[in-house]
């Protein structure tokens, strides 16, 4: 039986308190292919209730115990692996190889890291005659993004149960069967009643209800900066930890020693991954003068060759765009673009030509971009690279502060002594030389209007934390 109008809170699936249904679109279809319910701050109510009663219990928990209880939540995930991908491709219009080789994949590999890093992790340490202590904050309120659900899910839930915490999610409404998955997987797994709790809605009814919510004592919160300012201000009345992963710009310096073509066909898929919807996603391309029209020809080339289709299509590279309204704001972008004077090599306007439905944007390069125009400055969240030129080594550093986001940048160089020294100046929170691997255990999160805080691994615990210390221990 299905559980996508229902809410899981205090260990059983539950009704809302006043019924509210939401149609789930498909992306793909622009037809609605479930409901779930939406909650209220009477839910909200009740889901602080169950989290703080099970608190006074969880947070007592020996490290054994919650490291066991962790393996378990991986053993469930991996069971429905293939359930979260099929969520993933249908309500996202995730391509179904990149759900499963991706979007899934990401939530077991952030499950995978935070057990080995919690394993040796310290709660105490000795420092002369006082015991310095780490303890669980107290009951958190999660709310994740459509983008890439399970990494956030996960990179939020995972080590605050590891951190002894109690939780609150509230998923993305665009997106929330992976969700709704998820819980099931939570349930199955033996987390203890109340410990984890999902309720679902959109952020006015229930996000900021959190955020207000007295008895919630820390949100954290994964998307659009706007959203992000509005969960800070609904919490600061309560004085509440307020982490935050938000928008993002970042630049991709092509240092003048590369080898243009591997790093400009690198670049394309560093923007487009995702359909171009990652807060990290590298969509201002910055290369020398000299390089800037090859440097366009080639990126237009790898453009053309990104597949766009059916999620469930063999060959499928870019799948849709998440909503009707996330179609109309790259749309408006990609039309500034070509108003301000930048040079549209490739994409453009309107829907491939091959779809006639669907929030399917046209893989899209501009050249002659200058950092002026607004496909420069505002995140764009679609399938559209900006390759702007540079003069010197400082004006690309300058370029590529030049932002209100810190998330990430990268920078590609054959010299890594020189991509370090670049890395170095660049005020973001994440920098990516020259196209590395994922690494789980690195940290992630944002400099200026990107956020504050940081997930993944032990530097995620650590946010879930409270630091105590007890002066006068003794040796």
């Amino acid at each position: 039986m299905s559980n996508n109008l229902k809410f899981y809170i205090g260990g059983a699936w539950v009704d809302p308190i006043t019924p509210h249904r939401i149609p789930v679109i498909n992306p793909a279809t622009e037809e609605a292919f479930t409901e779930i319910s939406g909650g209220s701050a009477a839910d909200v109510d009740r889901a602080v209730t169950a989290a703080r009663a099970a608190f006074a219990s969880f947070s007592r928990t020996t490290q054994k115990e919650r490291l066991q209880l962790l393996e378990s939540c991986l053993e469930i995930y991996n069971k429905r692996y293939e359930d979260i991908a099929q969520a993933c491709a249908t309500e996202m219009g995730a391509p179904i190889g990149f759900a499963r080789d991706a979007q899934a994949f990401v939530g077991q590999g952030h499950f995978d890291a935070l057990i080995k890093v919690f394993k040796t992790f310290e709660f105490t340490e000795k420092r002369g005659t006082t015991l310095v202590v780490k303890e669980p904050i107290g009951v958190c309120g999660l709310i994740t993004p459509w983008n890439w659900p399970l990494n956030q899910i996960v990179c939020k839930v995972a080590p605050a149960l590891a951190a002894g915490c109690t939780t609150i999610l509230k998923p993305s409404e665009l997106a929330p069967i992976n969700a709704i998955i998820f819980a099931e997987i939570m349930h199955e797994a033996g987390v203890p009643p109340g410990v984890f709790n999902l309720i679902n809605g959109d952020g006015p009814s229930v996000g900021q209800k959190m955020a207000e919510h007295p008895g919630i004592d820390m949100m954290s919160f994964t998307g659009s900066t706007r959203a992000g300012i509005i969960v800070a201000k609904a919490a600061a009345d309560s004085v509440k930890r307020v982490t935050q992963e938000l928008g993002g710009k970042s630049a991709n310096i092509l240092l003048p020693d590369v080898d243009l073509d591997d790093a400009v066909r690198k670049g394309i898929g560093a923007c487009f991954i995702n359909s171009g919807q990652s807060c990290d996603a590298a969509t201002r391309m910055l290369v020398p003068r000299v390089l800037h029209d090859e440097a366009v020809r080639i990126a237009a080339d790898e453009a053309e060759k990104q597949t766009t289709g059916d999620p469930f299509a063999d060959g499928t590279i870019l799948g849709p765009l998440v909503s009707q309204t996330q179609f109309d704001k790259v749309q408006r972008l990609i039309a500034a673009g070509i108003d301000e004077g930048a040079t549209l090599a490739t994409g453009g306007l309107g829907r491939p030509e091959n779809l006639n439905r669907g929030y399917y944007a046209r893989p899209t390069v501009f050249g002659n971009v200058t950092r002026d125009m607004t496909i420069a400055a505002e995140e764009i969240f679609g399938p559209v690279l900006s390759i702007l030129p540079y003069d010197s080594e400082a004006e690309a550093i300058d370029i590529a502060n030049d932002t209100p986001y810190g998330l990430a940048a990268y920078i590609q160089s054959k010299d890594l002594a020189k991509a370090r020294e670049v890395a170095a100046q660049m005020r973001a929170g994440s920098v990516y030389l020259n196209y590395p691997d994922l690494d789980f255990f690195a940290p992630f999160g944002g400099y200026k209007q990107s956020g504050n805080g940081r997930e993944y691994v032990d530097f995620a615990l650590n946010d879930f934390l409270e630091i105590k210390g007890i002066v006068g221990y003794g040796e």
